[in-house]
Parts: structure tokens; C-alpha cells; sequence
């Protein structure tokens, strides 16, 4: 079940997409286009896909079977190299365990992807967009100095900071109170319209998934419902 989309305005395109661990079927044949610009959530219960399916849509796992190309690149037949060098830049990624680094300033956590990426005034564009996310005044400080809400905003800031085109969001108030969560939602969405990102939310939360342009539902490995809210 896919929705179609005219070719040249694909972020994402996956077709009978599989995974499997030994002898278990994770991903049983998805389809799914996703257009530039999007903001889709991928809802389910626990264990339903939904994480696998974006860990394989955002080239951090092989499908075992199926494609999937982003912006027109097919990354099943790329090396791990040039996979790593594909996502760079083009897709940034928010964790709902936030994966700062601890011995690392917030300024620090956002620069440094940047540096190692090349790109040129690193620590300026990454105190800009700590700004952006209301952190201006917290740059020097380190994950344990920061709350929940800040951290993740650190980490949103960090996957924004190389202008991606494609957001990936997995969870990302899992761990975070209803009123911070709530923020931080509003931020995400922020961000992504002021960049035209494509945004792809997983998440278990109905009321999240509402203020996504679509929805997508799975179940056992499999999309079952689709709809625009």
C-alpha cells in the first residue's frame, strides 16, 4: 500500500522492502513514497516494524530484501563508505535517548558532526542553531548540566545544524514529560517547515501522529492503513 507520488518530488521511495533477523521476518514487503517536504508518521505498537523500517530507510540497516532509494540514490547498491557518504548531510537523525556526548559541551555535541563533515565555520553555524532551539545561553554546558527537554533539543539542533534534507525522528519525546515533549514537538516541526525538510516521525502517540501531514500505520512487519489527517 503506497500512496503515489510524482518521481521527480520522491524524498524517499521503498518498495517491497524486507528484513529479517535469522530466521525472523522484522519488515514483510513495504511500500512507501514519501514526497519532498513531507511530514509522515509511521504509527504502531511495540514491535511493529515501525523503528526497523526507519533504520532501513535512513541506510543505518540493509534491507535483506526490496529497495530503497532516497532522493533517487539507490542505497542498496552502495558500499558502507559511500552509504556513510550519501547520508551525510542529506539526512539527520534524533534519537529518543538523546546520544550526546558526555565529555562533550553542547556547543561541542552540534559543532563537531559538522567539522568532520567539512564544513566551514562549524562552531558558528552550530551556535546559531542552539539558538534557534532556545539554547543560546546554554552552549558551554555539558549533557548532565542540561534537563531532558534541553538535551533533546541539543540533539534536534545537531541533526538540523547540516540543513538536511530528509529528518529522521524516532521516538522522540519517549523519554521527555507531556509539557516538555509537547515543546520540543512544536520545535521539531518548527525547524523542519523553516528548512522544507521531509520529516518522518515514528512514534506510538495518536495525537503526535495527527499533526503530521500523513499517517501511516504497521502491524507485524507490514503497512496496513494509510491516511491524511
Amino acid at each position: 500500500m503506497h500512496a503515489t507520488i510524482d518521481q521527480a518530488h520522491i524524498a524517499i521511495r521503498a518498495r517491497n522492502v524486507t528484513l529479517s533477523l535469522g530466521t525472523t521476518a522484522i519488515l514483510k514487503g513495504v511500500d512507501l513514497d514519501i514526497a519532498k517536504g513531507e511530514s509522515l508518521a509511521i504509527l504502531g505498537a511495540s514491535g511493529s516494524g515501525k523503528s526497523s523500517l526507519m533504520a532501513v530507510l535512513s541506510g543505518l540497516e540493509r534491507a535483506s530484501g526490496g529497495s530503497v532509494s532516497i532522493a533517487g540514490v539507490d542505497f542498496g547498491a552502495l558500499d558502507e563508505d559511500a552509504l556513510a557518504r550519501a547520508r551525510r548531510g542529506r539526512i539527520g537523525i534524533i534519537l529518543q535517548s538523546f546520544h550526546l556526548l558526555p565529555t562533550m559541551t553542547a556547543l561541542e555535541n552540534v559543532a563537531v558532526p559538522l567539522e568532520l563533515a567539512g564544513h566551514d565555520h562549524a562552531f558558528v553555524r552550530a551556535g546559531e542553531e542552539l539558538s534557534a532551539v532556545g539554547l543560546g545561553h546554554r552552549i558551554d554546558h555539558y549533557p548532565t548540566q542540561l534537563s531532558g527537554g534541553e538535551q533533546q533539543r541539543v540533539a534536534i539542533a545537531r541533526a538540523m545544524a547540516p540543513e538536511p534534507d530528509i529528518l529522521f525522528a524516532d521516538e522522540p519525546t519517549g523519554n521527555l514529560d507531556a509539557t516538555t515533549g509537547a515543546a520540543v514537538i512544536d520545535l521539531l516541526f518548527t525547524r523542519q517547515r523553516a528548512a522544507g525538510a521531509t520529516l518522518l516521525i515514528i512514534t506510538h502517540d495518536p495525537g503526535l501522529a495527527e499533526r503530521c501531514d500523513r499517517i501511516v500505520e504497521m502491524r507485524d512487519g507490514q503497512i496496513v492503513a494509510e491516511r491524511r489527517p
